[in-house]
């Protein structure tokens, strides 16, 4: 391929080649300028132009230009406010405007020492005003929802807010009403802003008109340090910050990786750390005395207990992992579990296959496809938020987006001769794969599908499973790699060990726990285990831990602990149990991960799982065959239960993001409610085999024909095919 030409640019005195198109704010800090904006933000797409903050002078123009809205071209000469006085008096008249009704409460401000309004007027504006004139107020704060506030006089009209709205997440929610001096921010139709991703506008925005309910007021940017980590509640791993004070989570911010996350968080990931001060956290470990009753253990009486019922037990231990688990976390377990009782079951939180590392990409690749075929009629944005946004930059690229529905059919289908989406699959330069269901070995399906479509030779190409927790595939990967044995599914089962909240909160751990003979959990919250567990050791969130995650495309991230738990953190207590055992656990990561790293990793440094993780290289590993066909279903609408992204025990913990949680609802495509005559709103009667429901339905075109989508929560009984009417 060859190398572009390029262009000279002369930059303040300063030549620099640059690719021709490159933006003139980006040419200039590679000539080491610096040209002061507000509204550019390069990943809200091209230009707007709108506060004039980046004015300069332009060799051969009459007129100060807006050097956002420019590009480098061969020979262009541009002079910034540094050298050229024409420059710095039009970006000085700018921020005097900008100033004019703008308030000077920057001491009360949410973002004030982190503003950049606040830096440029002190470098660039003037230095006293000459307006003697009250300024503009409006009614503050506005809640455009119950995570964020609107301080509409502090508002400089950057647009940012409203172009994430309508060009990133496409929800269409923030808009821009009236015209001129008297132009304001708002709702559309003044409804809350109820969208998964609308969070992005409180840092999108360079001054304090957009804040979080939830730091206002909370803490001053000298009293903070910010903790690089990575969410650990959806399968993204997202980079962030956590900022804290006084050894408390003030708030959560992004920490741009531009191949995982580009950036963009989620409302769950953003809003939901304050499940770590919920109410019924558990501190210290508990033993149930009475039917719905609990004693407070001291730490060596809870390990006694936990011991007398593991060798009571031993031989008839099942393990129920939630996937929430560090990688140090699941191999240290393992070792207890596996290396110190022997032969042991294990319920892993789902099935994941080594066979999709053949297809490994970033998830950019998605952004930079050209046909992208969504397997599953599992919401994308439910699973996986930050690869919704993904799909989106795709299409706006020109990608083709296509929805395959049922992934077992369609795999069959695809790989075909006779499919000409498949067709299309084989002939495109850069084609994704997604797969978007709870279906089993989801990722071994998806494998053999990419296979037989020639993936394996198509460097642009990728293959995404959607996992339905965070760290299903390095929890995986760390139990299996603890013991080469495993055990049969004992029966009666002895002993269940439920190891954190998200498999306390599955119905079919549940169903197990009523079949287990004693029940010791590991859990954050005590509303999950009381009732039914005999023993509850407290557990920590992600934010608590030190560790490593594996993302769903294959990525080891890094897990610093941005707080100290109110318990020890669970390697500790497994290191101090496995030592009665004669197994050698270290309650440190670091040691546990060079441990295990010698075995899956390579020999992977912890110190080297960096900041940025790199996406490991691609490797081969034997896919299986493609799946058959199931059978057709009886008559209906094939049913299909999801898990909202705001669901969870760490969400119902925050009053903040009720709001987004989905109601008792169906959705259906616009062909099968038309069909039935049902129009979006309307209750409707949802029946299989003498079960029935009310729903609202809601039409929505992001649905195929034949198929009716309801939350797991909301779903009740119903079968896997429903019927649907008035």
């Amino acid at each position: 391929m060859s190398t572009p030409e390029l262009v000279t640019v002369t930059v303040d005195g300063r030549e620099v080649r640059v690719a021709p198109g490159t933006g003139l704010v980006e040419t200039a800090l590679a000539a080491g300028v610096e040209i002061p904006v507000f509204c550019y933000e390069p990943r809200l797409g091209p230009a707007v132009g709108a506060c004039r903050m980046c004015l300069c002078e332009i060799e051969g123009m009459p007129k100060l230009q807006a050097a956002c809205t420019l590009t480098a071209t061969d020979g262009i000469v541009v002079r910034t406010a540094q050298t050229s006085a024409r420059a710095a008096e039009g970006q000085e008249a700018t921020l005097e405007f900008i100033l004019v009704n703008h308030p000077l409460d920057c001491p009360v401000c949410d973002k004030g020492g982190e503003c950049p309004l606040q830096d440029l007027t002190f470098r660039w504006g003037p230095g006293n005003t000459r307006m003697t004139f009250p300024k503009r107020t409006f009614e503050k704060p506005i809640p455009i929802s119950p995570a964020i506030a609107l301080d509409r006089e502090r508002c400089i009209l950057c647009y940012r807010c409203t172009r994430f709205s309508e060009g990133v997440a496409e929800d269409g929610q923030l808009v821009a009403l009236n015209r001129g001096a008297q132009s304001l921010i708002a709702t559309f139709a003044d409804e809350p802003y109820r969208a998964p991703f609308s969070g992005n506008v409180i840092e999108l925005c360079p001054v304090g008109a957009l804040t979080s309910t939830q730091y206002r007021f909370e803490a001053r940017p000298w009293e903070i340090q910010n903790v690089p980590t990575v969410c650990g509640l959806c399968p993204v791993g997202c980079n962030i910050q956590a900022t804290t004070r006084e050894g408390k989570v003030k708030r959560i911010l992004s920490r741009n990786h531009p191949e995982v996350d580009e950036g963009w968080l989620c409302d769950k990931g953003r809003f939901a750390f304050t499940h770590l001060q919920a109410r019924d956290r558990i501190a210290d470990p508990l033993r149930r005395v009475r039917r719905l009753g609990f004693d407070v253990l001291s730490w060596d009486d809870a390990l006694d207990e936990a011991e007398r019922l593991l060798r009571a037990s031993q031989g008839r231990i099942v393990t129920a992992l939630s996937g929430s688990e560090t990688v140090e976390q699941a191999y240290a377990l393992g070792r207890l579990l596996r290396g110190g009782l022997g032969a042991h079951a294990a319920v892993l939180p789902e099935e994941t296959s080594p066979a999709l590392d053949a297809f490994r990409a970033p998830l950019s690749a998605i952004r930079d496809a050209d046909l992208v075929v969504v397997l599953g009629d599992e919401p994308v944005a439910e699973r996986a938020p930050i690869v919704e946004l993904w799909l989106k930059a795709a299409r706006r690229r020109g990608a083709q987006v296509e929805r395959a529905g049922d992934p077992l059919r369609s795999c069959r289908r695809l790989a075909g001769a006779r499919s000409a989406l498949g067709r299309r699959l084989r002939e495109s330069e850069r084609p994704i794969l997604i797969w978007s269901d709870e279906e089993g070995a989801g990722g071994a399906h998806l494998a053999a599908l990419a296979r037989e479509l020639g993936f394996a030779d198509k460097p642009g190409s990728g293959a995404f499973h959607l996992p339905c927790t965070p760290n299903g595939r390095g929890v995986a990967d760390a139990w299996a790699a603890a013991s080469d044995e495993e055990g049969p599914n004992p029966e009666p089962i002895g002993l269940l060990l439920v190891s954190g909240d998200e498999a306390a909160a599955d119905p079919n751990v549940r169903a197990l726990a009523e079949r287990a003979e004693h029940v010791l959990v590991t859990a954050m919250f005590q509303g999950l285990a009381v009732g039914w567990a005999n023993v509850v050791l407290p557990g920590t969130s992600y934010l608590e831990r030190d560790g490593t995650y594996v993302n769903l495309e294959g990525r080891l991230q890094r897990l610093r602990r941005a707080v100290i738990a109110p318990a020890p953190d669970e390697l500790a207590w497994i290191s101090r149990l496995a030592e009665r055992f004669g197994v050698q656990v270290s309650p440190h990561a670091s040691v546990v991960f060079a441990e295990l790293s010698e075995r899956i990793y390579d020999g992977l440094p912890f110190g080297e799982v960096g900041e940025r993780a790199a996406l490991r290289t691609r490797s081969e590993a034997p896919a299986p065959d493609l799946p058959a066909a199931p059978a057709s279903g009886a008559e209906g609408l094939r049913l299909v239960r999801y898990r909202p992204l705001f669901a969870g025990p760490a969400v119902e913990r925050v009053p903040e993001l009720q709001f987004q949680r989905p109601g008792a609802e169906i959705e259906l495509s616009p062909k099968d409610a038309e069909d039935r005559g049902i129009a979006g709103g309307e209750t409707v009667t949802v029946k299989h085999n003498g079960t029935s429901l009310q729903l609202r339905a809601r039409v929505t075109r992001d649905l195929n024909d034949g198929v009716a989508r309801i939350p797991t929560e909301h779903a009740g009984d119903l079968g896997v095919t429903v019927e649907v009417a008035k």
